[in-house]
C-alpha cells in the first residue's frame, strides 16, 4: 500500500495498479487496507483518464469508509471531488467536498480538512470564482503550514497563482508559480514541477514576454516527456502553440498541436481538448480556412463545461474571424457578447482589490473591439468602448446608487464633458497592434492614429530614466522627451492652443509619464509645462460626475507629518520647515495638526477627516508593486503599527476639496489595465477626495517645502489647484539662481495632479 501510495504521489500511476494487482485477504475486506486500496486505485483510474473506472473504485471505497472506517471517509471524498472536478460537475464536486470537509473536523484530520480546503478552492477557481478561490486556498495554506504539510504548500500556491492570473494579476501569478514550480522540484515531483512550469510561462506571456515564455514551456517540455500522465504534456503543447502563433510560426504551432490532439484523441488524456480546440481554432483562422474556425470556436462557446475566460476569449477571436470574412455586423455581435461575458464575470467578483487586477486579463479584447471600430470609421463608438474599461472600480466605490454604479460611457458625451469642465481632452488608448489618440474640445471630437506599445513603451522607460539626470529642455538626455511629444501631443498641437488647460486620461502604460516634461522642439527646446496647464483624470464618466460641482471656499486643513523616525524610513529634515509652511495659510481655528508622535495611524482615522476641505502629509510614502492596497502613509510607531494603508484610507469617506501626499511615490508603482496607477492617491480619490497631489517618484525633502509654500500661496492668491501647481513648478524651473539644482525636473516633476469625482 504504501509503495503505490508513493507512485501515486508522483503520478506514476501505471506502477501504483502494477503493485495493486493482487486483490485483497477476506480477513481484511472491511479493514482500513481494503478502503485505501480502492482509493489509491481510483486516483491512479484517474490520472490514466480513465475516469469510468476511476469512479467505481472511489464508490467502493466510500461504501466500506462509510460502512466501517468511518475516519477515513472524510480522504475518500476529497478524492472523489477531485474526479468530480475533472469531469467537470463543479456543482457535485463542491457539495461532495464540504462534505469532506465537515466530516474531517467531525473525526478531527487536519491533513484530509487542508486537503479539503484546497480542493474547494480548486472547484471555485473552475467555476470563474477566482476570489472565493484565493479565500479557500489561503485557508488551507494557512492549515498546511501550522501542520509542516510541505507537499500541499506548493500545490497551493500554484493554485493560488492560477487564480491570479485569471483575476489578470500576472505579477503575483509569477511569484506563486514559481514558488510552486520550486517546491515541486525541491521534492523531486516532476509532474507538478513541469504543470506549475507552464503556469510561470503562461504568466510571462501575458506579459508579452514570449522569449521568456518559450524558454520556460521549453524546460517543462523536457520534463514532461518523461512521465506516464500526459496532463502536463498536452498544456505544455498548447502553450507553446500559443507562443508559435503570437511570433507568427503557423508551421511549428500546427506540428506542436497535431502532437496534442493526437494523444486527446488517442485517449492518453482529455483535461486541455478545450484549449487544444482553442489553438486549433486559432491556426484555422490564421491559415483563412475561417469555417473550420467559426465552427471550433462556436462549439467551445456552446459547450457547457467550457470555463468562462474560453468563452469570453472565443467569443472575442470569433469576431475577428467574421470580420476578415467581411461579416461586420456578426463580428460586433460576437465582440459585444466578448465584452458582456467579460462584464459578467468582473461583477461577480466580491472584493474590490480582485476587480481592480480583473481587466488586466481580458484587455486584450477590448482592445480588439477598439480597433474594429476604428477599422470601420467609428472612431466615436471605439472611444465610447475604450472609455468602458476605464477607472470602472473607482467609479462603482464612489458611486451611491445602482443607478449612479450603471452610469456607463454610454451615457457619456465627450464634447459635453469638455464644455463643462471648459478644458480640452486628451484621451489616450496604447494597443500591441496599434494606438489611439481622441483629442476632445468643446466644439469637435478628432481622432488620431498612433504607433503601437511596443515603440511607446520603451520610450517612456527610457525617459522616467533619463530625467534624474536631466537638468533643462536642451540636454543631451532629451531625445526620448522629444520623441515622446512628437508621438503623443505633436498630432493634437493644433487643437491645443498656447496657455490652455488640459486633462489627460492616460493609457495605464502612461500613467507614470508626467506629460509636463516632455519636450516642445519650437521655437526652442522647453517643457511641455511651460505652454499648458494639465490635470490628470481617470476616465470621461468621473469627469462627467464632478462637472459644475462648484469649488469649496472652507479653507479647513488637517496637516499630518514631521513624525517620529521608524526604521527603516530615514528622518526628513525638512518635514517641520514644510509643516510651517504650509499651515501659516490656514487659521488655527481652521486647522488640526497631527505632528511627532501623535502622528500616527490610529489618530488620522480617528479624527474624522472627512470635516476638512484640505488634508497634507509630510511624511514617507511606500508603494507597493504586487499589493496596491498596501501601499501606505508612514507615520509615527504605536505598538507594533506605523503604517496608514490605502485599504484602510479607502473605508473611510473625504469629502476634501484636495489631499496631497507630500510622499515618495504617493501615486503608486503598479498600472492595471482600466483603471491605471493603483496606490495613495487612487485611494484618496476612491475615498472621495475630489483632488489628489501625488508624487510619480522620490520627493526631494529639501525642494518640497520651497514647491508647497509656493503652492498654497497661488491658492490663497485665488488660483485654482491645477494653476496653482503649475505656477509653483515654474518658480522652481524658472529660479532666477541658474546653479539651483531644482531648476530639474526630477525635483519639480513628481508631484501630479489628479482629478477625481
Amino acid at each position: 500500500m504504501l509503495t503505490a501510495q508513493d507512485f501515486v504521489y508522483r503520478k506514476e500511476y501505471k506502477h501504483s495498479l502494477d503493485t495493486l494487482h493482487e486483490d485483497i485477504p477476506s480477513s481484511l475486506r472491511s479493514s482500513d487496507v481494503a478502503v485505501l486500496k480502492y482509493m489509491v486505485e481510483g486516483i491512479a483510474f484517474r490520472y490514466a483518464q480513465e475516469l469510468d473506472e476511476s469512479e467505481k473504485r472511489f464508490a467502493n471505497a466510500a461504501s466500506l469508509a462509510g460502512a466501517f472506517q468511518p475516519k477515513l471517509l472524510s480522504e475518500v471524498l476529497n478524492n472523489q471531488g477531485a474526479l468530480n472536478i475533472d469531469r467537470g460537475d463543479y456543482s457535485s464536486a463542491e457539495a461532495i467536498l464540504r462534505q469532506a470537509l465537515s466530516l474531517s473536523r467531525q473525526y478531527p484530520n487536519q491533513v484530509q480538512e487542508a486537503d479539503a480546503l484546497g480542493n474547494l478552492g480548486l472547484v471555485a477557481t473552475k467555476q470563474g470564482h477566482f476570489d472565493e478561490a484565493i479565500d479557500w486556498n489561503q485557508a488551507a495554506l494557512n492549515l498546511s503550514r501550522s501542520l509542516g504539510l510541505k507537499a500541499n504548500i506548493g500545490i497551493i500556491f500554484g493554485n493560488m497563482g492560477w487564480s491570479y492570473f485569471q483575476l489578470g494579476d500576472s505579477q503575483n501569478a509569477l511569484t506563486l508559480y514559481k514558488q510552486a514550480a520550486d517546491e515541486s522540484e525541491s521534492r523531486k515531483l516532476l509532474a507538478y514541477q513541469a504543470y506549475w512550469l507552464t503556469g510561470v510561462a503562461n504568466s510571462y506571456y501575458a506579459q508579452h514576454n514570449y522569449e521568456a515564455a518559450e524558454a520556460i514551456l521549453t524546460q517543462a517540455l523536457r520534463i514532461a516527456r518523461g512521465l506516464d500522465e500526459k496532463t502536463s504534456l498536452i498544456e505544455c503543447l498548447n502553450d507553446l502553440t500559443a507562443v508559435a502563433l503570437e511570433t507568427g510560426r503557423i508551421e511549428l504551432a500546427m506540428q506542436y498541436n497535431k502532437e496534442a490532439t493526437d494523444m486527446e484523441r488517442d485517449g492518453l488524456d482529455q483535461s486541455g481538448v478545450l484549449d487544444s480546440q482553442l489553438v486549433r481554432a486559432r491556426i484555422q483562422a490564421s491559415e483563412r480556412n475561417f469555417p473550420e474556425a467559426e465552427t471550433l470556436y462556436q462549439g467551445i462557446i456552446s459547450n457547457k463545461k467550457a470555463q468562462t475566460t474560453l468563452k469570453w476569449e472565443s467569443q472575442a477571436r470569433l469576431a475577428k474571424v467574421y470580420d476578415d470574412e467581411g461579416k461586420a455586423s456578426l463580428a460586433e455581435r460576437e465582440y459585444i457578447q466578448a465584452i458582456s461575458t467579460i462584464e459578467a464575470a468582473r461583477n461577480a467578483l466580491n472584493r474590490e482589490e480582485f476587480r481592480l487586477t480583473f481587466l488586466s486579463s481580458s484587455i486584450e479584447f477590448y482592445e480588439d473591439y477598439v480597433d474594429f471600430l476604428v477599422a470601420h470609421g467609428r472612431s466615436g463608438d471605439a472611444l465610447r468602448v475604450a472609455e468602458l474599461s476605464r477607472a470602472r472600480t473607482l467609479a462603482e466605490g464612489l458611486s451611491s446608487t445602482d443607478e449612479a454604479v450603471r452610469l456607463t460611457a454610454v451615457a457619456v458625451r465627450p464634447q459635453q464633458v469638455a464644455q463643462w469642465v471648459g478644458q480640452t481632452l486628451l484621451f489616450y488608448w496604447i494597443g500591441q497592434k496599434q494606438s489611439h489618440l481622441w483629442v476632445i474640445t468643446p466644439t469637435k471630437t478628432a481622432y488620431f492614429k498612433m504607433p503601437k506599445a511596443s515603440e511607446i513603451e520603451p520610450l517612456v522607460k527610457a525617459y522616467r530614466s533619463a530625467l534624474r539626470d536631466l537638468h533643462d529642455a536642451g540636454d543631451a538626455g532629451s531625445d526620448a522627451g522629444k520623441k515622446l511629444y512628437a508621438t503623443l501631443v505633436e498630432p493634437a498641437k493644433k487643437l491645443i492652443p498656447q496657455g490652455a488647460r488640459v486633462i489627460l486620461l492616460p493609457d495605464p502604460s502612461l500613467s507614470a509619464l508626467n506629460f509636463e516634461t516632455l519636450i516642445v522642439p519650437d521655437p526652442q527646446p522647453h517643457f511641455w509645462i511651460e505652454d499648458v496647464t494639465l490635470t490628470t483624470a481617470s476616465s470621461l464618466t468621473l469627469l462627467a460626475s464632478s462637472a459644475g460641482r462648484p469649488a469649496t471656499k472652507e479653507k479647513s486643513l488637517l496637516l499630518v507629518g514631521n513624525t517620529e523616525t521608524v526604521e527603516p524610513f530615514d528622518p526628513l529634515p525638512q518635514a517641520a520647515d514644510e509643516m510651517k509652511r504650509v499651515e501659516r495659510y490656514f487659521p488655527d481655528s481652521k486647522r488640526e495638526v497631527l505632528e511627532g508622535k501623535q502622528a500616527t495611524p490610529s489618530a488620522y482615522l480617528n479624527s474624522n477627516p472627512e470635516r476638512f476641505a484640505y488634508l497634507h502629509f509630510v511624511t514617507h510614502g511606500t508603494a507597493s508593486v504586487t499589493r496596491p492596497l498596501e501601499s501606505a502613509v508612514i507615520l509615527s510607531r504605536e505598538g507594533d503599527s506605523y503604517k496608514l494603508y490605502a485599504r484602510d484610507i479607502v473605508k473611510h469617506p473625504l469629502t476634501a476639496q484636495l489631499v496631497t501626499i507630500s510622499a515618495c511615490e504617493g501615486a503608486g508603482k503598479t498600472a492595471y489595465s482600466g483603471e491605471g496607477l493603483i496606490g495613495l492617491s487612487w485611494a484618496f480619490l476612491r475615498a472621495g477626495a475630489h483632488n489628489v497631489i501625488g508624487a510619480l517618484w522620490e520627493v526631494n525633502d529639501s525642494a518640497a517645502p520651497q514647491l508647497m509654500d509656493s503652492f498654497y500661496g497661488e491658492l490663497n492668491r485665488g488660483q485654482d489647484t491645477a494653476a496653482a501647481l503649475r505656477t509653483a513648478k515654474l518658480s522652481l524651473l524658472h529660479s532666477k539662481d541658474a546653479q539651483s539644482v531644482f531648476k530639474k525636473p526630477y525635483y519639480w516633476a513628481p508631484f501630479q495632479l489628479y482629478a477625481g469625482s
